[in-house]
């Protein structure tokens, strides 16, 4: 019996307030999860739980800390964690970047990742959860135009590769997955990501946004990984995928 048909199943949403984060947990409570929401803005998540019901418990904290991870884990027990906080990087050429802004997505989106992770192996999740990392296609491609971005999400595919490792070396039967969206202007993030690489080639966003035709939506992201939560016969393994506007493909 997987964890989505266990009754009471219980999943944690990093960044849960807005974008993809507020997509999946639609999709998870539509498939039967609770969802325990986790975002620092505490408008945001009201917004999430007005839309989704008492099955959303809004939990407004900075998911970059420690304790953050640890206490949720335990208190809500969940058999799913989908890791997707994340910071706007500092929009910019190397050469124009700060050290400060270089480094703003390894300071939230990795070291999340990175608390979250531990946490799960520590705690540990009851066998047959899954970790779910939300990476980004700039972990392959590069996005130099984002700063650090592109190397910090390539580590938390990494962080969670290493976790596979550790959770079969100890017989934890915790599964691990990243998925590596495409980049999108259907979130706030992703817009200010099109403008500036549109700007750069010297076209308008329409024409920039266009070559990533079908356009990936929160909503499509949502049911995306939903449908991966569905799938945890493969504990203990780390499945990486691409995700755009079709839909998930694994990668080799």
């Amino acid at each position: 019996m997987s964890p989505a048909d266990r009754p009471g199943t219980t999943a944690v949403v990093t960044g849960a307030g807005r974008g993809f984060g507020a997509g999946i947990a639609a999709a998870l409570i539509g498939q039967g999860h609770r969802v325990v929401g986790v975002a620092r803005t505490a408008d945001d998540l009201a917004d999430v739980q007005r839309e989704l019901g008492s099955e959303f418990v809004p939990i407004v904290a900075d998911a970059t800390v420690a304790e953050t991870a640890a206490s949720l884990i335990e208190e809500y027990q969940p058999t799913l964690l989908v890791l997707n906080a994340g910071a706007s990087p500092g929009i910019g050429p190397v050469h124009e970047q700060t050290w400060e802004s270089f480094s703003r997505n390894w300071q939230v989106d990795t070291q999340h990742a990175f608390h979250w992770i531990g946490a799960a192996l520590r705690h540990p999740l009851p066998p047959g959860s899954l970790v779910v990392a939300i990476s980004s296609g700039a972990a392959v491609g590069g996005s130099p135009l984002s700063g650090g971005y592109s190397g910090a999400k390539a580590m938390i595919r990494f962080l969670a590769g290493y976790a596979a490792e550790e959770s079969r070396r100890a017989g934890l039967g915790i599964g691990f997955a990243t998925v590596l969206p495409q980049l999108t202007p259907a979130t706030a993030l992703g817009a200010a990501g099109v403008a500036a690489y549109a700007d750069r080639q010297g076209v308008d966003t329409v024409t920039f946004a266009a070559a990533f035709e079908p356009l990936l939506t929160p909503d499509l992201v949502g049911s995306e990984i939903a449908r991966l939560c569905q799938d945890t016969d493969t504990p203990d393994e780390h499945r990486v995928y691409q995700l755009n506007g079709r839909g998930l493909h694994a990668l080799a």
